[in-house]
């Protein structure tokens, strides 16, 4: 993207959160700004770009695992922009009849993913504040493609770390809890504050520049957002303990593969009893 691209409504000087993502993944769709920023970060925690790669290929395990235990209806929360194992893409492959409702506030975001998905009658793009859980839920578009009085997967991949407390993640991941039905699921990847508390300080404070907090989180923490749902074994990982345990790991990847980046982030998946 050039300054000369950037969207009405959109300041290429102000790095994103969403726009920094996709440079990690060796995307093309952001600014000189997002770029900067991307590399001071990199230089505190060069694991980074490591980890949102291997965060896609997460997703793509996660929706499998989900798709293949009978969901067909996914919600995924903060989405980002479209890349490689794109929800839709994965759920479509395992369960032809699945149904997508992606939700984003980023106007680029929503510009791209609604291009992406012209072509598809099952799967929208809704722009509106993930954090707002009576919007979202409330929106018609979704109230119309999703049914939740059957099972729904909740997706929040590499998303609440970029919330801050001030936004009461907790009570809107709960009102999410509540909004789904027995056999519901909630899948979550968050950055750990735990493992490397200074390095992942320096990382939020680099943020402060961008359009998002950064808000690493311990174990307890990320724990409480299943609330009371049942957690799918080894529970929450962290990459220290479920080497091989799909669909948290590849079983064919080589422990080596997750060393650098063990317990810098927590997985989870659980489901509503």
């Amino acid at each position: 993207m050039t300054a000369e691209q950037a969207p009405p409504g959109v300041n290429p000087q102000i790095p994103n959160a969403a726009r920094m993502y996709d440079y990690f993944l060796g995307g093309k769709d952001n600014f000189q700004a997002d770029r900067e920023l991307a590399e001071l970060v990199l230089s505190v925690l060069p694991e980074t770009r490591q980890g949102t790669r291997e965060n896609r290929l997460l997703i793509g395990r996660v929706v499998e695992y989900l798709a293949k235990r009978g969901i067909t209806q996914f919600l995924d929360l903060g989405s980002g922009l479209p890349a490689q194992q794109n929800v839709h893409e994965v759920a479509l492959r395992f369960a032809p009849d699945a149904r997508v409702a992606y939700v984003d506030s980023d106007p680029v975001v929503c510009a791209h993913g609604n291009a992406l998905l012209a072509k598809h009658d099952n799967v929208i793009m809704a722009r509106a504040d993930a954090t707002d859980p009576r919007s979202v839920l409330a929106d018609p578009r979704i109230r119309k493609l999703i049914d939740f009085d059957r099972p729904v997967a909740v997706l929040m991949m590499f998303f609440l770390h970029l919330v801050p407390e001030e936004a009461g993640p907790q009570g809107f991941v709960a009102a999410y809890r509540d909004a789904l039905p027995s056999g519901g699921h909630l899948a979550i990847s968050h950055v750990a504050g735990d493992t490397a508390p200074e390095r992942t300080a320096q990382v939020a404070e680099l943020y402060r520049r961008s359009n998002a907090a950064f808000v690493p989180r311990s174990r307890e923490e990320v724990a409480r957002f299943f609330g009371d749902f049942e957690l799918v074994p080894p529970g929450l990982a962290d990459g220290v303990n479920s080497e091989g345990v799909w669909p948290f790991a590849d079983p064919e990847s080589p422990p080596s593969a997750y060393a650098d980046m063990a317990g810098l982030a927590y997985v989870g998946i659980g489901r509503k009893p």
